[in-house]
């Protein structure tokens, strides 16, 4: 991955974008339908979605295993929620965007990469992942995130 790379997957949620924030936002939820989140909380004093706000997040891709502590970029109820991170040397934005549509909300989750990891990481951990092409995996697992979101907002209340 280059500094610059981005990816973005888009799908439509039966649901309000109101009810889609509030799920994407809460942050200790995200192992819910990321494949590769294992848990986050949020770190004191932060207790919620607000700009600047810190969470730590632990991370499982096959045999790997790492944590990071992103912060909160944009918190914009029933838009967009964002965060950023470092982690191996890199420096990523992960976003939300909601967009209302008559029958619930356009959800696009994306990535941008400002800062990549240096290669010797890329090349270990693409190794010890068995990935060729780290976008199409990126991208792939952007698909899955947001099947398994719409499935959770599925059994939301209303």
């Amino acid at each position: 991955m280059q500094a610059g790379d981005s990816g973005a997957v888009t799908r439509h949620v039966d649901a309000h974008a109101d009810l889609v924030y509030r799920v994407v936002s809460d942050v200790t939820r995200i192992c819910e339908w990321s494949p590769q989140t294992v848990s986050c909380e949020w770190i004191e004093p932060s207790r919620g979605p607000v700009e600047g706000a810190r969470f730590k997040a632990r991370n499982r891709r096959g045999r790997a295993r790492w944590s990071n502590t992103p912060w909160v970029v944009v918190a914009d109820p029933g838009r967009e929620f964002a965060f950023r991170r470092h982690a191996s040397g890199s420096d990523v934005t992960w976003r939300y965007r909601l967009t209302s549509a008559d029958d619930g909300t356009e959800v696009t989750e994306s990535f941008e990469v400002h800062k990549p990891s240096p290669r010797l990481v890329m090349w270990f951990f693409n190794k010890v992942d068995g990935i060729t092409d780290r976008q199409a995996d990126l991208e792939a697992n952007l698909r899955m995130s947001l099947e398994r979101l719409a499935e959770v907002i599925a059994r939301e209340p209303r």
